[in-house]
């Protein structure tokens, strides 16, 4: 009887420790999903002029940049501010020196980006911005930091009248590495690897907040945009309304997944929110991201 009472309250502790760890965490694989989903708000860039003195056009001149170098600073439990007053006191003994530092909850902006930087060896240097992720301790830090990170680049790609091209204008340290053999750093990789994320995934909400920005000056687009996809298959059913106002049972048409659709009316049925996408065609509120 004791034996039966004792697995009992592991059996019980065991549950309640999934369930607890299940509300305060991000599944790695849906980061950029949980982003979306949750219309996580970046930081604004704060602009704090450092103490690096070198003032160097780029390759093509003064405020000429051809896209932004991904940096992660390799130092746990660091934030953005305190590095910036690292290497503000230390960056001629460091020979090293970026436009900017990013975490969780700040935006730092410490070089004009007009101007070159010393992070990724004179070829990298002559030609990008350059901007390093701080490391963070949680997953939900993860995410927040992710979102001021994708903002500040898709918001300098803009800012110079750029392309969002990925291995072109948005290169992580690790891509300067191989292209020109000047460094060896591979950050971010190993980091974003920590949290079950890469580049690709980075890539996408770069992307995403680049087009979002362009098209309609809002990272998560217009209210009358959404964002679809399906977690269980790879297109998003639509359905169609009969003429009595009953839900059809037959599908008609369906979209593509991580998609985006102008939605002009929505209506409920039997609890459900559904969103028009054409003028008799429907998707269901629960694959809207």
């Amino acid at each position: 009887m004791i034996k039966g009472k004792r697995l009992f309250l592991i059996s019980f502790f065991v549950l309640l420790f999934s369930l607890i760890t299940n509300i305060n965490t991000i599944k790695a694989d849906s980061i950029n999903d949980y982003i979306i989903a949750n219309k996580i708000q970046p930081a604004g860039i704060t602009y704090q002029e450092g103490t690096f003195s070198h003032w160097t056009g780029y390759r093509y001149g003064v405020g000429q940049p051809e896209g932004v170098i991904v940096h992660e600073t390799s130092e746990a439990n660091v934030s953005a501010q305190q590095f910036a007053d690292r290497f503000n006191a230390q960056w001629p003994t460091l020979q090293t020196y970026v436009h900017a530092f990013v975490d969780d909850k700040q935006v730092l902006n410490i070089h004009n980006t007009d101007y070159t930087v010393w992070g990724a060896g004179p070829t990298a240097n002559s030609r990008f911005i350059q901007v390093e992720l701080c490391r963070v301790n949680t997953r939900e830090e993860f995410a927040h930091s992710l979102v001021n990170d994708a903002n500040y680049i898709a918001s300098k790609l803009i800012q110079y009248n750029l392309p969002d091209v990925a291995g072109e204008t948005v290169l992580s340290h690790q891509q300067t590495s191989l292209l020109w053999h000047q460094t060896k750093h591979t950050d971010p990789v190993y980091y974003f690897s920590t949290w079950g994320y890469d580049m690709n995934q980075f890539n996408d909400l770069i992307s995403y907040y680049y087009n979002n920005q362009k098209g309609y000056g809002n990272i998560y687009g217009s209210d009358h945009v959404i964002r679809v996809k399906n977690n269980n298959a790879s297109y998003v059913p639509l359905v169609s309304f009969n003429a009595d106002g009953s839900l059809s049972k037959e599908e008609t048409r369906a979209l593509s997944n991580d998609t985006s659709w102008y939605t002009d009316k929505s209506r409920n049925y039997d609890g459900m929110t559904y969103h028009r996408v054409a003028t008799n065609e429907w998707v269901a509120d629960t694959y809207k991201l």
